[in-house]
């Protein structure tokens, strides 16, 4: 039995993402579109031919199994609290939440109504899970090296990726929630007892180094007041380190994605580009050094983006698995408390005389 899906937030992603892959994959079936934007709505209905509402209020249990929602971050919750409110079960962008009150109130609605799952990308590629297949030969873990550097990638200036009252934070929140979405496939949970973080903003509002893949209208004109580039250092209790850097621009030629598992036998490493990127890496590289001896090891071949379709695929399973219930959340609780622990530490830094300071949208 198809899964009865509609899409909330028809932005780059909702558009991009989501739309087409549902309405292609075989176990679900897209029967709702929503939006306040009266030109997305008609342009939707007249593509796809299903109803397009203005509000999710117009998403009930009766009619939908799963709303996707793809909306601006500081809506994240508000839109799917109401929803699961309502029975309706629902598949959340990254980042779930922008703060741990913003967790309880999703726990809240949960407990209460359908089932939060959430969504980020990277773990289901292709080459990060034949990284993966490699941990038996490194031993014991002892490092991690996560980045994902653009060359030109910053959102449109002026649109809510660059307000830190919409969007919660910039390339640490965006790039950031995906590295650590990875890091915990990988090497599995653990609490983080020591953090630093450092951010700065060289490239924010130089139009010159935008993200020339996202077809978006022009934004207003306006400055955003986000970090473009964010630095962090992490000591976890099961004794893992983990560099963490992310940017939406750099003077880097081509936009890589890296991630290092240093292990008491060995080390390997991953460089691709993660996302939708033009400016991508010749092909994925994954290697594996020890004893001075590095081999380079076959990467499967996808397409780009294929690893959302891949999260498609497992969803009608977690919908059904009543032990799923809360597993977002707890996970989220954890991210965003990280997220918190990273920007104070960078604001701290930044607290000297002269110095601009950033105001954290997200409690502690």
């Amino acid at each position: 039995m198809s899964v009865r899906a509609a899409v909330v937030g028809l932005g780059w992603a909702g558009r991009e993402l989501w739309l087409p892959r549902l309405r292609a994959h075989p176990d679900f079936d897209l029967v709702a579109a929503v939006d306040p934007d009266p030109e997305a709505r008609a342009a939707v209905a007249a593509a796809t031919g299903i109803p397009a509402h203005a509000g999710p209020d117009a998403l009930d249990a009766r009619s939908v199994d799963l709303a996707v929602v793809a909306v601006p971050n500081h809506l994240h919750t508000a839109v799917a609290a109401a929803l699961l409110g309502r029975g309706v079960s629902v598949f959340l962008e990254k980042p779930v939440c922008l703060s741990g009150a913003e967790a309880d109130r999703l726990a809240a609605a949960e407990r209460d109504g359908g089932v939060l799952l959430a969504g980020s990308a990277a773990r289901h590629r292709a080459d990060v899970r034949a990284l993966a297949a490699l941990r038996p030969e490194l031993g014991r873990v002892r490092h991690v090296d996560l980045a994902w550097v653009r060359a030109r990638g910053v959102p449109r200036a002026g649109g809510w990726f660059t307000r830190r009252s919409e969007a919660g934070g910039g390339a640490l929140v965006d790039l950031g929630w995906h590295l650590m979405d990875t890091l915990t496939a990988l090497v599995g949970p653990s609490p983080v007892g020591q953090a630093v973080g450092a951010t700065s903003d060289d490239f924010l509002n130089a139009g010159a180094w935008s993200a020339a893949w996202r077809r978006e209208r022009p934004a207003a004109a306006r400055t955003g007041d986000v970090e473009d580039t964010a630095r962090g250092f992490l000591l976890r209790e099961d004794g893992i380190s983990v560099s963490l850097h992310t940017s939406w621009a750099s003077h880097e030629a081509t936009d890589l994605s890296l991630i290092r598992i240093v292990g008491s036998t060995g080390t390997a490493e991953l460089r691709c580009t993660f996302g939708f990127s033009p400016n991508r890496q010749p092909e994925s590289v994954l290697t594996l050094t020890s004893e001075g001896t590095t081999r380079l090891l076959p990467v499967p071949a996808e397409p780009v983006g294929a690893e959302y379709g891949r999260q498609l695929d497992g969803l009608p399973a977690l919908l059904a698995d009543p032990a799923g219930r809360g597993r977002a959340i707890a996970e989220a609780r954890t991210t965003v408390r990280l997220m918190e622990r990273l920007y104070e530490s960078a604001r701290a830094d930044r607290e000297e005389p002269g110095e601009p300071v950033y105001e954290q949208t997200t409690s502690r």
